[in-house]
């Protein structure tokens, strides 16, 4: 049974519509961790190590696909709300149009200088040509990675989540199977795992494309459209936020990985690795079910259907409260066990990543309420509030802290630095809810 926007969501139902969008975002997640086990376990540290270097700079590339989806299906939400559902159309196929541009001229620019910024961040001899690699076969399905990020949100709106699952299911499973016939049987590396990752994005860009260019079942299909300044700047202002968050996470990850080279050196950024995929996978259920919701927030805003909004607020904040309970219990239980699926052939670094993990998990308690105040003001069309979440959380109060703490803590200090961000994020995030409380009537 099909759920729409317009509807009164009860938790049952609440988390039925936002189930498909969770559990695409941990499928897509599930990509970069399936490459790290399998280059970790059966290519080495080093190319592992490379593969952590290097992701950050080929994720910020991304991160327009982040930006349109979000701020796009927000305004497309809140406008289908309105009642202009033609206008609705126009405004989801110019983000489309203006993503692929985009993507192609990334994507050649990124090939472009992706030696030099290899060995910027710190790479050389093999690790330099093992990310030069790997980062340029990703890069070539880099406008498929966008659309795929793009359409994730769009799904939503288009009141088809379940749709948007298939793809992400189907592209996951796909990257799965190729990374272990390419590393595991072919033994062909970073390559191989590049390859694999590139295969399942081009299938979660391309299908997408294809089922909204037809005629479809859903409210929304790409439809002529000329390119409009205004949409895409109110799009790009409102999803800022989601973009800022991904691009300062990745400047945030070089940055932990500088800092880890100089107190603990390549196992260091292996830990680390290990530690972003683990984060990956439980981080994506806080955006999943911020994406989820998010398109139900703007339609009712649009709407003005107060009560509606208050309800939303109320029973996902219950929700996201529950999840961080249960992930920060996984995170301490399972320490051990993750860390050794991907290290576990190397007693030294299976115990500083056992450490580090014990110490971060705390942030799990933490980022779901920022997660969600920040996509909460998106789907409201304020940019500006939740760019600022998104800024402070994801870079300054990381930047700070990862610079002050490891001066008195050295490593502790750095697996501390995530915990002590999200502490101030938190703080900011439920400030701004209830200030703006009175504003949109929540």
């Amino acid at each position: 049974m099909n759920i729409q926007l317009s509807e009164h969501f009860s938790y049952k139902k609440l988390l039925r519509f936002t189930l498909p969008s969770i559990v695409m975002m941990v499928f897509t997640s599930i990509y970069g961790v399936v490459d790290g086990f399998f280059v970790s376990n059966y290519a080495g540290k080093t190319q592992f190590a490379a593969v952590n270097l290097i992701m950050p700079f080929l994720m910020i590339l991304g991160t327009i696909g982040f930006m349109f989806g979000t701020g796009g299906s927000a305004l497309v939400s809140k406008t289908m709300g309105e009642g202009k559902k033609e206008k609705a159309q126009q405004i989801f196929s110019q983000l489309i149009y203006a993503s692929i541009l985009l993507g192609i001229t990334f994507s050649v620019l990124g090939i472009i200088f992706l030696r030099p910024v290899s060995a910027a961040l710190g790479a050389e001899g093999q690790m330099l040509e093992d990310c030069v690699l790997y980062g340029r076969i990703i890069l070539a399905a880099l406008t498929a990675f966008i659309l795929q990020n793009e359409f994730q949100s769009f799904f939503v709106a288009a009141e088809k989540p379940q749709l948007g699952l298939l793809v992400t299911v189907i592209a996951g499973c796909a990257n799965m199977v190729l990374d272990a016939l390419f590393v595991g049987v072919f033994r062909w590396g970073v390559a191989g795992a590049a390859l694999a990752t590139a295969a399942s994005q081009v299938l979660g860009g391309i299908i997408p494309l294809i089922y909204f260019l037809r005629p479809n079942p859903s409210v929304l299909r790409l439809v002529k459209s000329r390119l409009e300044g205004k949409v895409l700047l109110r799009a790009c202002t409102n999803g800022s936020s989601e973009m800022m968050s991904n691009l300062s996470m990745s400047l945030v990850s070089m940055l932990y990985n500088a800092q880890l080279m100089k107190f603990a050196g390549e196992n260091g950024v292996a830990a680390y690795g290990v530690l972003m995929y683990v984060n990956f996978i439980f981080m994506a259920i806080f955006i999943g079910l911020s994406i989820g919701g998010a398109p139900v927030v703007s339609y009712h805003y649009g709407a003005e259907n107060h009560a509606e909004l208050r309800s939303l607020r109320k029973k996902s904040t219950v929700v996201i409260l529950v999840f961080s309970a249960l992930m920060f219990a996984l995170a301490q239980l399972l320490a051990i066990p993750l860390s050794d699926i991907f290290v576990g052939y190397d007693a030294e670094l299976l115990a500083m990543t056992c450490r580090a993990f014990r110490i971060c998990s705390f942030l799990f308690l933490l980022a779901g309420i920022n997660i969600y105040g920040s996509a909460f003001f998106t789907a409201l069309n304020n940019g500006l509030v939740s760019a600022l979440i998104s800024f402070l959380r994801t870079l300054v109060f990381q930047v700070a802290a990862v610079l002050i703490f490891p001066i008195f803590l050295k490593l502790d200090g750095i697996w501390l630095s995530s915990v002590a961000a999200e502490l101030l994020s938190m703080l900011v995030t439920l400030a701004f809810l209830a200030g703006m409380k009175k504003k949109y009537h929540y």
